[in-house]
């Protein structure tokens, strides 16, 4: 299992990023996906999400996005839905074996992820069988948008903490366990926050220990993604604030 924790060949540890939890397909969103390749971005993954998954064939478009992203250096995550734990098991690993085969992915985004300490056993079993399936090089996101029982934190190299709308994350609290672990462990991602909120938003995260974040002007809608399948208006603002070297 990959971490983002682990040092350059500087000394340093990677800072405050971007995820990107998945854009439209690239025929509808071709500028959002030519912004994650531009030189400098300070982009720790990009989900590929081609039809609730792996779809059931190669998509050309897909194939050419994902080339693009890793020619760039950039990490691509499969899109897996968890369905908060009531997909089969086997579904799961067929569909990450197509992303393989297909898109060559680097990890996967296990959206809906399960919380509670009941489906811990699965979502352990579930992971480890991806890690063997990527050959052990596997980064692995899971996708609660809350705090999840603390025990999930040993199976996935991040935890997508929040995800919800600026008028609760402002406001929102974070749980006493996340502070034994490293701030890139935690994923934020946050929509409706105005341009005015950025730097408070940004500052939430850090206060919070995130390590990886996205955040969007664009309002909240149908389906957990929706209001993420498009670059916020201050996409170019994001990038300066937390690109190389910029530091609080």
């Amino acid at each position: 299992m990959s971490h983002l924790t682990t040092p350059t060949a500087t000394g340093a540890v990677q800072a405050l990023g971007v995820g990107v939890p998945g854009y439209a397909h690239p025929l509808l969103a071709p500028v959002e996906w030519a912004e994650l390749t531009r030189p400098g971005t300070p982009l720790h993954w990009a989900v590929l999400n081609v039809a609730d998954g792996p779809g059931s064939r190669p998509d050309p478009h897909c194939l050419e996005a994902a080339g693009k992203l890793r020619n760039a250096g950039v990490r691509v995550l499969g899109h897996l839905d968890l369905a908060y734990g009531s997909r089969p098991f086997g579904e799961l690993v067929s569909d990450a074996h197509r992303f393989l085969d297909w898109y060559r992915v680097d990890g996967f985004y296990l959206d809906r992820a399960p919380s509670d300490r009941a489906d811990l056993s699965g979502t352990r079993r579930l992971t480890a069988t991806l890690e063997a399936v990527l050959g052990g090089e596997a980064h692995l996101v899971l996708g609660h948008g809350t705090h999840p029982h603390p025990g999930y934190a040993e199976t996935a190299d991040q935890l997508v903490t929040f995800s919800g709308a600026w008028t609760d994350y402002r406001w929102s609290q974070v749980a006493e366990w996340t502070a034994d672990y490293a701030e890139a462990k935690f994923v934020h991602l946050v929509h409706g926050v105005p341009r005015t909120h950025l730097d408070e938003a940004l500052r939430v995260a850090r206060w919070q220990g995130a390590g990886t974040i996205f955040f969007t002007d664009r309002a909240g809608g149908r389906g957990q993604s929706t209001p993420f399948h498009s670059l916020p208006g201050y996409w170019d603002e994001i990038v300066s604030r937390i690109g190389p070297g910029v530091s609080e």
